[in-house]
C-alpha cells in the first residue's frame, strides 16, 4: 500500500462544513424543556465588607424560583491553581475583593424576571480602602486584599546567574529602560454561556465553552462535595478563548444552579459582564539594564518586574514563573539577575492570556536590544544573530537550549525576506522607499521572541488519547475514532490530531473521526494552553495509533474475528524532557530546567508614521516561525495572521482601563480592538521546519508564538521612523504625537561601564 501523505497538506478543518452551514452548536444554542434562567448579583464595590444580604424582595417576585447564595454551596471555595482562594458567592461577614465577585444567583422562569429580581436583592456594605496600585500594595502597612496573607505579595521569583556586578564591570556600554504593558481584554467572540442540568444518570452536567473540561469537573466536584464521576461536562463548539476560558467564569454557576434547583438552568453573560467581571492579561511594570561589549556581545542583563495579580491568585504564579524564565529574552547571557513580583490588588483578576507570561517581556527586552544596536552603531539584525540562543547554549536558568528552537534561523530568514543583505560580517538594512506623503516617515523594526511548549517547572504534563479502529472483513481499517479531551477553541487542534492519526494509521483523514469532548466519554488531555496540544496530544494520539495497530495485528494473527480494536496511551512530557522547579541555592538561585520544549520566531514591521497626528500605519509584516513539522500549513498561516492581529491591538490600540478598581472600559465600544483598517496591508508568513526530535513527526506548537514579537517590532519601527521611544503600550496616536512633540528620550540612559 502506498504511504498516505497527510502531513504538510492543508486539508480543510474538520469543523469547517458545520460551522459554514450554521449547524454546529455553540453553548448558547442549547436549550432543554422546562429550563430556567440565571442572572448574577455582582459585587457593587471593589473592596468592602458585606454586612447584610436581603433576598426577600427578590424571592417574592412572581416567576423567581430560587435566589442562590453562599449557604447553598456545600464547599464555597474554588480556584484553578489549587489555592481555593475564591468564593462562589460572598457571604455576609466576608469581603468582596473586586467587582467580579458574586453575591447571589437569581434563578427564574425568564431571563427578564431574573434581571429584575437581581435589582431587588439588597446588599449592605462597609466600604474599605481600595488597593489599586501594585507598587503601593507591596508597601508595609498597605490594606490587605486577602486578610489571611501576611502581605499583598502573592509570589516572587528570583534568578541569579553568574556575577551580575562583574558582568556590568566588563560592559563597554550599559543601556537602561523602563516599560509598562497594560491590562488587556481577551475579547473572545462568544460570551460565556451554557446550560446546567441533572442528566439521566443523576450527574450534575454542564454544557459550556471551557479550555480544560476535566479540571473544571475537578473544581466543581470539590465545591459541590461530590465524587468526580457525579459531575459531567460537555464542550461543543467554542467561540474563541485565548486563555480567557481557563478560569471558571460560568461553569461553576451552571453546576450550582442545576444542583440546587434540580432543573435545567441556562446562563448567558452579556458582553458588559464579560468585559467588567472576568479576568484580564497581567499588566507588567518592567525595568531593564543591559550591558554589552563594543562588538555587541551581551555580558549582563538585570531585570525587575512587578505584575498586578488582581484580587485572587488564578494562574498568576505559573504565569510569572514563565515570565521570569523569559525575562531576559532568547539570548546568551553569562551574568543575569531577574526579580519578578506578583502583587494582589482590588483590580480585575489577571490570568492566562495568549503567551502566558511570555508576551509582556519582549516589549522590554527587544527594545533594549534595539537601543543597544543603535548605541553601538550596529545593525539590529546583526546584534541579534550574534547573541541569539542556539542548541546547546545555556539560558539564564542554566539549562541547555533544546534542538528544534529555530530562532536564529527565523531571524536570518525574516531579515532576508524583508530586504536586509549580508556584506561580509555585517548586515545592511533595506531601502524603505518613499513615504506616501511629505509629512509621513517610514521605519522598519524587528523583534525576536520565544516561549515554552507545554507545562513547566516539574509539572507532570500529560495527555491521554484513545484510538478505536473499525476493521473490515480483511482486517483493513475502515475507520478510526480519536477520543481525547483536547478542546478546539478555534485554533484547529482537532484537525491537527486527525492528520497525525491519519499519518500514523496510513489512511485518508476522511476516515478519522474526532469524538465530542465529553468528560464521561473521553480521557483527560489537559488544558488548551501553553501551545501544547500539537506536541502533547499529538504524541499521545500517534502512540495510541501505533498501539491500536499492534492490537489489530495481534487480532489478525490470532484470527479472533474482531471488528473493533482500541488502545489508550498517556503521554508524559517529562518522559522526553524532565523539567525541574526553581533552585534556591544562593550561588545559583533560580537555576533549573524549566520547560519541555520551546518555540520561537521573528517579526519585522514596516510602518509609516504621520508626523502631524502620530498615527501609525503598518505597511507590511514579515513573520518567520519554526513549527518543526508543518502539519497543516494553511492553519499555520491562519495562526500567524491571527497572532499579528492580536499583537497589533496590543501595540497600538488596546488598553483595559480601571480607576480605583472600577472599570472605565465596560463594553466593546470603549475597547479598541483593531479592525481590518488597522491590519498590515500585507503579511508575509515564513514557515520554518526545523524538527524537535521529541515532537510528533518533529512538530511543535505555534498558537501563542505568533503574537509575541508583533508589538516590539512595531515599536522599533516607530522609533526608526521618527526617532522616539514609546515605553508604554499601547502606542496610540496621541502618545506617539506627544513623544514626537517633546522628543523625550529620558527612558534610556547610556553611559560607559563603571560610571
Amino acid at each position: 500500500m502506498t504511504k498516505t501523505k497527510v502531513l504538510g497538506v492543508s486539508i480543510p478543518r474538520i469543523d469547517a462544513p458545520s460551522k459554514v452551514r450554521g449547524t454546529r452548536k455553540y453553548p448558547t444554542d442549547f436549550n432543554l424543556p422546562g429550563q430556567l434562567y440565571g442572572k448574577v448579583v455582582w459585587a457593587a464595590q471593589p473592596h468592602a465588607r458585606v454586612v447584610r444580604i436581603d433576598t426577600s424582595a427578590a424571592e417574592a417576585l412572581p416567576g423567581v424560583v430560587r435566589v442562590i447564595t453562599a449557604q447553598d454551596v456545600p464547599v464555597n471555595e474554588y480556584s484553578i491553581g489549587g489555592s481555593n482562594d475564591q468564593r462562589v458567592f460572598i457571604p455576609a461577614g466576608d469581603k468582596v475583593r473586586w467587582l467580579g465577585d458574586r453575591i447571589a444567583l437569581v434563578v427564574a422562569e425568564t431571563e427578564a424576571i431574573a434581571e429584575e429580581a437581581c435589582r431587588l436583592v439588597r446588599v449592605d456594605y462597609e466600604v474599605l480602602p481600595v488597593v489599586d496600585d501594585p507598587h503601593q500594595a507591596m508597601e508595609p502597612g498597605a490594606p490587605l486584599v486577602q486578610e489571611w496573607r501576611e502581605s499583598n505579595i502573592l509570589c516572587e521569583i528570583h534568578i541569579h546567574k553568574g556575577d551580575i556586578a562583574a558582568g556590568f564591570a566588563e560592559a563597554d556600554v550599559i543601556v537602561e529602560g523602563t516599560y509598562i504593558t497594560p491590562y488587556v481584554e481577551h475579547v473572545y467572540t462568544q460570551p460565556d454561556a451554557g446550560i446546567g442540568y441533572i442528566d439521566e444518570q443523576g450527574r450534575v452536567t454542564i454544557i459550556d465553552g471551557g479550555q480544560w473540561a476535566h479540571d473544571d469537573v475537578h473544581q466543581i466536584a470539590h465545591l459541590l462535595d461530590l465524587p468526580t464521576d457525579q459531575v459531567h461536562e460537555i464542550i461543543p463548539a467554542v467561540g474563541g478563548a485565548f486563555g480567557g476560558r481557563e478560569d471558571m467564569h460560568i461553569q461553576h454557576l451552571l453546576a450550582v444552579a442545576a444542583f440546587v434547583t434540580r432543573r435545567p438552568v441556562k446562563i448567558t453573560f452579556t458582553r458588559e459582564e464579560v468585559t467588567t467581571r472576568t479576568g484580564k492579561r497581567h499588566p507588567f511594570y518592567m525595568t531593564y539594564r543591559h550591558g554589552a561589549k563594543r562588538d555587541g556581545t551581551l555580558v549582563a542583563v538585570e531585570a525587575h518586574c512587578v505584575a498586578d495579580a488582581g484580587a485572587y491568585a488564578s494562574t498568576t504564579i505559573p504565569v510569572l514563573n514563565n515570565a521570569a524564565s523569559f525575562m531576559a529574552g532568547p539570548y546568551r547571557i553569562p551574568h543575569a539577575r531577574v526579580d519578578v513580583y506578583g502583587v494582589l490588588t482590588n483590580n480585575a483578576v489577571t490570568m492566562a492570556m495568549r503567551g502566558f507570561g511570555a508576551t509582556q517581556p519582549p516589549v522590554g527586552y527587544e527594545a533594549q536590544m534595539t537601543r543597544l544596536a543603535e548605541t553601538l552603531g550596529m545593525d539590529p539584525v546583526e546584534i541579534r544573530l550574534k547573541n541569539l540562543l542556539r542548541p546547546g547554549d545555556l539560558t539564564i536558568t542554566g539549562n541547555p537550549m533544546h534542538e528544534g528552537l529555530g530562532l536564529w534561523e527565523s531571524c536570518r530568514e525574516a531579515a532576508l525576506a524583508a530586504g536586509w543583505r549580508e556584506e561580509g560580517d555585517h548586515w545592511v538594512r533595506p531601502d524603505l522607499g518613499q513615504p506616501s506623503a511629505p509629512w509621513k516617515r517610514r521605519g522598519i523594526g524587528l523583534a525576536c521572541s520565544y516561549k515554552n511548549v507545554g507545562y513547566s517547572f516539574g509539572f507532570d504534563d500529560q495527555s491521554t488519547a484513545t484510538v478505536d479502529l473499525t476493521l473490515d472483513e480483511g482486517g483493513n481499517i475502515a475507520g478510526a475514532t480519536i477520543r481525547c479531551g483536547a478542546t478546539d477553541v478555534g485554533e484547529g487542534v482537532q484537525t491537527v490530531l486527525v492528520q497525525c492519526a491519519a499519518e500514523a494509521l496510513d489512511i485518508p483523514p476522511e476516515r478519522v473521526r474526532f469524538a465530542l469532548v465529553d468528560t464521561a466519554a473521553v480521557p483527560n488531555a489537559g488544558s488548551v494552553s501553553a501551545s501544547r496540544h500539537t506536541y502533547m496530544s499529538g504524541n499521545a494520539v500517534v502512540r495510541a495509533c501505533q498501539a491500536a495497530l499492534a492490537e489489530r495485528d495481534r487480532a489478525l494473527r490470532e484470527e479472533t474475528g474482531q471488528r473493533l480494536v482500541s488502545a489508550t496511551v498517556t503521554y508524559h512530557g517529562r518522559s522526553a524532557r524532565p523539567t525541574t522547579g526553581w533552585s534556591s541555592d544562593p550561588t545559583g538561585r533560580g537555576q533549573c530546567d524549566p520547560h519541555i520544549g520551546y518555540g520561537g520566531g521573528t517579526q519585522i514591521a514596516l510602518v509609516e508614521v504621520d508626523t502631524e497626528t502620530g498615527e501609525v500605519e503598518i505597511l507590511k509584516m514579515w513573520a518567520a516561525h519554526n513549527v518543526g513539522q508543518a502539519v497543516n500549513p494553511e492553519m499555520i498561516i491562519g495562526q500567524i495572521n491571527g497572532g499579528i492581529h492580536m499583537g497589533v491591538g496590543y501595540a497600538l490600540t488596546e488598553e483595559y482601563v480601571q480607576v480605583q478598581g472600577v472599570p472605565r472600559t465596560r463594553r466593546l465600544s470603549e475597547y479598541q480592538i483593531p479592525t481590518v483598517w488597522d491590519m498590515p496591508r500585507e503579511i508575509v508568513p515564513i514557515i520554518l521546519e526545523i524538527p524537535d526530535p521529541t515532537g510528533p513527526y518533529g512538530a511543535i506548537g505555534i498558537g501563542e508564538m505568533t503574537t509575541l514579537g508583533t508589538a516590539p517590532a512595531i515599536l522599533a519601527a516607530i522609533h526608526d521612523a521618527v526617532g522616539v521611544w514609546i515605553d508604554r503600550l499601547p502606542a496610540t496616536a496621541e502618545r506617539v504625537y506627544l513623544a514626537m512633540k517633546s522628543m523625550r528620550k529620558n527612558v534610556v540612559t547610556v553611559h560607559p561601564s563603571g560610571q
